[in-house]
């Protein structure tokens, strides 16, 4: 059973941690989640797609050992779901040292056109969630700074931005605004969590290549909060940026589609799923102890703005 992806750096700096990846059965969650456990982690996979999820838990449990991933299954943006998800880390782990919040998608629209509904959406799941999640998680974290005693350790929380939520984005105003917000609760969480040493930044990624870098097609949807969504970019978003489906391969396999270069990135091409997971990765681990705070850009030196 091979793995979604082969991990850059394998290593035991994260032993005896447990780490919650939201949205953790593929693309950038699920790369994420990979990484995480080359490097000794226990994660819990909590996503709403459970054959997907089931699979990826499997790759890293044959990979890394039986015990390495486990999966919650749950929407979310429903009330108290957020709460189960770190109940059950408790109880199956015994304790949480990192949060990655990564779920998310993209319900895109120009602002004439959005709906009070779309743009609900995009903050629900962009930003309610993982305020719901620093609330839940937030007395747990404070007991386990206290009960550390004499060999204090740092823990760790991610939030998965945008450049979008940085310069906004051109027809998808509900999701620019939704992850600028992330950056806000970040900054602010960094402030109210620094004396328990819990570190917490973001990364705001540029184009990376999964499904939702691809044109919309009706043949993949996300199911939450409700509703059926299809997902990647509108056509001509897509096409603005120079971005194709490969006739030969479906949607599904849309993490390894190879979109063309883009002019206005320094590095001239999209980012890969690894990548955009190793920067997680790094601020997840002890070598980012003394950050918190901070937005790290994964762009690939993306300049300007994004229309």
């Amino acid at each position: 059973m091979s793995l979604l992806i082969e991990p850059t750096l394998r290593s035991e700096m994260l032993a005896d941690r447990v780490a919650i990846v939201t949205g953790g059965s593929r693309g950038i969650g699920g790369a994420t989640a990979t990484v995480l456990a080359a490097n000794g982690a226990r994660v819990v996979i909590a996503d709403v797609d459970e054959a997907k999820a089931a699979d990826t838990a499997a790759q890293l449990n044959t990979a890394f050992g039986a015990c390495t991933a486990e999966v919650f299954i749950g929407d979310l943006v429903a009330p108290g779901v957020c709460d189960d998800l770190v109940a059950h880390t408790l109880d199956s782990c015994g304790g949480l040292d990192i949060v990655v919040n990564n779920a998310g998608y993209a319900w895109d629209g120009g602002v004439h056109a959005l709906t009070d509904d779309q743009f609900q959406a995009m903050l629900d799941i962009h930003l309610v969630v993982p305020f719901r999640l620093a609330r839940a998680c937030a007395p747990v974290l404070r007991a386990a700074a206290h009960a550390d005693g004499g060999a204090p350790r740092h823990r760790k929380t991610v939030m998965v931005s945008s450049m979008a939520g940085e310069w906004g984005l051109a027809g998808a105003a509900n999701y620019a605004a939704a992850k600028a917000g992330l950056l806000g609760l970040m900054r602010s969480l960094a402030q109210e969590w620094g004396t328990m040493r819990v570190n917490v930044n973001a990364v705001a990624f540029g184009v990376i290549q999964t499904r939702f870098a691809l044109p919309q097609s009706d043949r993949e949807v996300i199911h939450t909060g409700g509703r059926d969504i299809n997902v990647g970019m509108p056509a001509k978003q897509a096409q603005r940026l120079g971005i194709t489906i490969d006739p030969d391969k479906p949607p599904c396999d849309a993490e390894i589609y190879a979109p063309k270069p883009l002019p206005g990135i320094v590095l001239g091409r999209t980012g890969t799923i690894r990548e955009a997971a190793d920067a997680i990765l790094w601020l997840c681990s002890p070598l980012s102890d003394y950050i918190t705070g901070q937005t790290i850009a994964v762009n690939g030196g993306a300049r300007g703005g994004m229309s």
